[in-house]
């Protein structure tokens, strides 16, 4: 099922995720369909990750998918950024029509949980490192407009304010 996408204004995107306990049998089952319904809407929208916050779930949950990686990523913890600072030009599901230039490291390590419940630990390089630390900033209630200068900030105002219009709408 394709899930409708939050955008701006949500006080979710702004909060801290909670990990998810999977030592319970019935959450597990939930958090699958998720993860199943999550890969829809991704595909749905032609996105290359979605984390829970941009479904409306405060939980440590995100899905990456790009034509050369396909990961779930349950109760993430970031172990390691480190590599050349590279700037890419990001947008955002829960922001659209925004665009701008992001500076992040090339390289990450990161520890969690992949969709059958198995503690993984890996180390990603270029798009697919600039996906997770998109998607993780999310479960960590950032947003990738927090990284635009001052004055970038002033030119999208009026296209956030927008945004914000139709959330409350």
């Amino acid at each position: 099922m394709v899930l409708p996408i939050v955008l701006y204004g949500s006080p979710i995107l702004r909060k801290k995720c909670l990990n998810i306990d999977f030592y319970s049998h019935e959450n597990k089952n939930k958090i699958n369909q998720l993860i199943q319904d999550m890969f829809e809407t991704v595909q749905k929208v032609k996105g290359l990750g979605l984390a829970a916050p941009q479904i409306g779930k405060n939980i440590r949950l995100f899905i990456v998918e790009t034509p050369y990686f396909k990961e779930v990523f349950i109760n993430a913890k970031i172990l390691k950024i480190h590599g050349k600072e590279c700037k890419f030009n990001e947008g955002c599901l829960s922001l659209p029509g925004i665009m701008g230039d992001v500076k992040r490291k090339s390289n990450v390590i990161i520890e969690y949980y992949d969709q059958n419940w198995k503690k993984q630990k890996r180390t990603l390089t270029g798009i697919c490192a600039r996906v997770i630390f998109h998607e993780y900033d999310h479960i960590e209630g950032k947003l990738f407009i927090d990284y635009f200068s001052t004055h970038k900030k002033k030119m999208i105002e009026k296209k956030l304010m927008n945004l914000k219009k139709i959330y409350f709408e």
